[in-house]
């Protein structure tokens, strides 16, 4: 036996997402892939439209381990790209569209894009981030992409049309396999990362892993309809863009959406399935029954029992999962179990909210105490951190070792998410890192908002935290001393929200100020955040923001 333990040419083919579209193409040809608007394709036409987009940007010379970027919403190109781009053999790089231009130049120079494609209702935003780029900054090439926008270039910095390039591709193209399970695949940047990036790489095996894994705990049949309210720029939609192409999915794309979209979607093209965070479960809670059900899987901040009761009431199946940017998807899940279907509502919702169990694609999952990496006790109220184990974890981040090697040690990944294990082995997160802020599924660093307070003269000391948010989930909720400055006239809060405006992107502007005279304090003088927080959920929902 020992001579068969090695690996032989057969059995040793790089796992990769990619061979889904080839599947697909074959399994699934004359059945509807994507739909949008009045347009749709089909699995086949599909798989011949990547590989000539692919055929193209090879032929711009984007090669192996280059950066190829997407700045557009949840639109056919989008998704094809995430095929289209690594056929090529480059990298997939998808931009969150809610960034400001600074945080995209930020972005576009740490990973080296060699090509942006944009669209055409986002132009001015990549010219702005384009011309921020340092001098002797390699800029990167950009790709229009149409839509249903006007069909000319913008400035000279576009080299061309998405369209012209699948016209011009050739549809005999060799597509570029990986060499190795291991080759980079995907580049997402976490969320508030304007001063001090952080690449998340994943590979083509991790992807592959999640993808298949997410499928099965969601029980996602063949040939669902998917409806993408989910943006596919946050971790590639959940790894759902192949995870559909595995099943034949009926991809129903959306430009942008509010609760009359997606129910109008729903019922148009006969919707089985979606994804969204916590925000979108709380915007479907208002409307009306379906009449039959509807599947949708969630994840972000813990959703609240009572939009979990209203939602589920009025026909959605809600799974509830969790994951980060670097797993790559979800990687626990509140697997139900068939006995909890005799349990009243109130405490179906309870069991609902929590987190779960790992997934069977993770290898483990534990909370330990962050300090020794001993075990806490499965008691429902022990606190600790949440650590992972399991082949979708990310390679690392990008030109960082340091950060790399500080949340990967002792053959775990720590996720800084603070949570409890209950007796029964699921687990519920109770809080997160210090620095982290969910809103609308967004994650925020309050560490980066309190820099740019901290920029205000008048500021004496900042510390923000999350508050709850009747649409958002939580929104940042700054608590603020300012400095006794001869009399002068100090600023509002209303002025502090307007300073910071210009400085952050929309997302991460503290929605309500507190000006006090002093924040509470450990007897080492460290600011304590979690009485912020008390305070902060006791001031109630900030009702009806907007971004």
């Amino acid at each position: 036996m020992e001579a068969l333990r090695n690996p032989n040419e057969a059995n040793s083919s790089p796992l990769s997402p990619l061979g889904f579209l080839e599947r697909a193409a074959t399994v699934f040809a004359d059945s509807p892939s994507l739909v949008y608007n009045h347009l749709t394709y089909t699995w086949s036409d599909t798989f011949r439209r990547c590989v000539q987009l692919a055929s193209s940007i090879s032929g711009l010379g984007i090669g192996k381990g280059d950066v190829v970027s997407v700045l557009a919403p949840n639109i056919p190109a989008t998704y094809e790209l995430h095929f289209a781009a690594p056929m090529a053999g480059a990298v997939i790089n998808t931009i969150n569209t809610r960034l400001d231009a600074r945080t995209i130049s930020i972005l576009l120079r740490h990973s080296e894009s060699k090509l942006v494609f944009v669209d055409y209702q986002l132009t001015r935003l990549i010219e702005e981030a384009v011309s921020l780029l340092p001098g002797g900054c390699a800029y990167p090439r950009l790709v229009l992409i149409t839509d249903d926008g006007p069909p000319s270039l913008p400035t000279d910095h576009f080299v061309g049309t998405y369209e012209g390039m699948v016209e011009n591709g050739d549809p005999g193209f060799e597509w570029v396999r990986p060499e190795s399970d291991w080759d980079p695949l995907t580049l997402n940047y976490t969320s508030g990362t304007t001063s001090s990036p952080k690449g998340v790489v994943h590979s083509h095996r991790g992807t592959f892993i999640v993808a298949v894994d997410s499928l099965l705990e969601w029980d996602v049949p063949k040939q669902p309809v998917y409806l993408w309210t989910l943006p596919m720029f946050h971790a590639n939609g959940w790894s759902y863009v192949w995870g559909m192409a595995v099943v034949g999915a009926i991809n129903v794309c959306l430009r942008r959406f509010d609760a009359s979209t997606i129910y109008t979607a729903i019922h148009h093209h006969n919707v089985t399935h979606m994804c969204g965070a916590p925000v979108v479960l709380n915007m479907l809670s208002k409307g009306e029954p379906l009449g039959r059900t509807v599947h949708i899987m969630t994840a972000g901040a813990p959703p609240p029992a009572a939009v979990l009761l209203r939602t589920e009431s009025l026909g959605f199946d809600v799974t509830h999962g969790y994951g980060l940017t670097e797993t790559g998807g979800l990687v626990i899940a509140c697997s139900w179990k068939k006995q909890w279907n005799r349990l009243p509502a109130t405490e179906r919702a309870r069991l609902k909210a929590r987190q779960g169990v790992r997934t069977i694609g993770m290898t483990a999952v534990d909370i330990v105490d962050p300090e020794s990496g001993v075990s806490v006790a499965r008691d429902g109220l022990t606190q600790g951190e949440i650590v992972l184990r399991g082949g979708c974890l990310m390679l690392g981040y990008l030109k960082d070792p340091e950060s790399t090697a500080k949340c990967i040690r002792n053959r775990w990944f720590y996720t800084g998410d603070v949570g409890v294990m209950y007796p029964d082995g699921y687990l519920e997160i109770k809080d997160r890192s210090k620095d982290v802020i969910i809103s609308g599924g967004e994650n925020l660093s309050s560490v980066e908002v309190e820099s740019v307070l901290y920029l205000h003269p008048a500021v004496n000391e900042a510390a923000v935290v999350g508050r709850p948010d009747e649409f958002w989930g939580e929104t940042p909720c700054a608590f603020v001393s300012l400095k006794e400055d001869g009399g002068k006239p100090l600023p509002t809060a209303v002025e502090l929200m307007e300073f910071c405006k210009g400085k952050l992107p929309g997302y991460m502007v503290p929605k309500s100020v507190v000006l006090t005279e002093e924040l509470p304090k450990t007897s080492t003088g460290k600011i304590q955040k979690y009485v912020l927080r008390e305070i902060a959920k006791s001031m109630g929902f900030v009702v009806k923001t907007r971004m």
